[in-house]
């Protein structure tokens, strides 16, 4: 039903890669940013631009945007109805933000990051915690496969060369659990479905049958939303392995509100498997 990572079908209304990094001479190959070597993507310099949903994160969000890889062409901060001046700091770090009067959701902010993204020119977005979870200086990681041609890269810590550190032990059984039910219904063998950590081409969003302007994902939803899209549509997916590191203090490690929350995270799956959304 779903796409395999090494699929070369195409969906109808094939979206035409930035660039094949696989007929490309040799001096302009992606390599591994763990190394320190830099990439040379000459044909998505200037055309991405990274999201960051934030909502009282203080100066977590500011300290990412002054780490962003020079490929990076824009850093959009989405300040969901933030309290403190954390989205003040970024702004003076460099940062487009684009603020809420009152907190909307997270689907809601990376559906208005998207927004401004597309508006500003760029081709490609990257999604990612807005509060430090997530190291930019991996974003070359998903990068190299939207250079190679993928339409859409999903960040995992499971994956082997992903990392994990203090995971609260029930967190990960329930994201294993999901990710194993989310692999069963749409037969793409993924291994984080809840990690945040993404990159598609925003010419996806072109696609009639992908419509995230509806009201019921101004949550968690969104994610999952496009997660489920993508795959089941046929665009060409793939895993990479990143790392996630959760914060030291136990109190307030996740804004992810237990019951209320998974419902959110779990909805899109159950009614787009039922077909009683599209």
């Amino acid at each position: 039903m779903g796409a395999r990572p090494d699929d070369t079908a195409r969906a109808p209304g094939t979206l035409t890669p930035l660039r094949d990094a696989r007929t490309d001479d040799a001096a302009t190959q992606p390599m591994d940013n763990r190394s320190g070597r830099k990439h040379a993507y000459a044909a998505m310099k200037g055309r991405v631009g990274v999201i960051l949903p934030v909502f009282n994160e203080g100066a977590a969000a500011a300290d990412l945007v002054r780490r962003m890889p020079s490929l990076v062409a824009r850093t959009f901060v989405v300040d969901d109805g933030s309290t403190d001046d954390g989205c003040d700091t970024a702004s003076r770090a460099g940062a487009t933000v684009i603020r809420h009067e009152q907190n909307r959701g997270i689907g809601a902010s990376i559906r208005d990051g998207l927004d401004a993204a597309r508006a500003t020119g760029c081709e490609v977005a990257i999604v990612m915690a807005g509060n430090g979870k997530d190291r930019p200086e991996e974003i070359p990681l998903l990068l190299a496969k939207i250079d190679q041609g993928y339409d859409y890269v999903q960040g995992s810590r499971f994956a082997a060369g992903g990392t994990s550190v203090r995971l609260p032990l029930i967190r990960g059984l329930l994201i294993r659990a999901f990710t194993v039910v989310f692999r069963l219904l749409v037969g793409f063998p993924g291994t984080d479905v809840t990690n945040g950590f993404r990159a598609y081409r925003l010419a996806l969003l072109d696609d009639p049958r992908i419509r995230v302007e509806q009201p019921w994902l101004d949550r968690y939803e969104l994610e999952y939303y496009l997660h489920w899209k993508f795959i089941t549509l046929g665009y060409r997916v793939c895993e990479v392995p990143v790392s996630k590191t959760y914060p030291q203090r136990k109190a307030n490690y996740s804004k992810i509100r237990p019951i209320v929350d998974w419902w959110h995270m779990v909805r899109p799956v159950v009614l787009l498997a039922l077909h009683l959304r599209t």
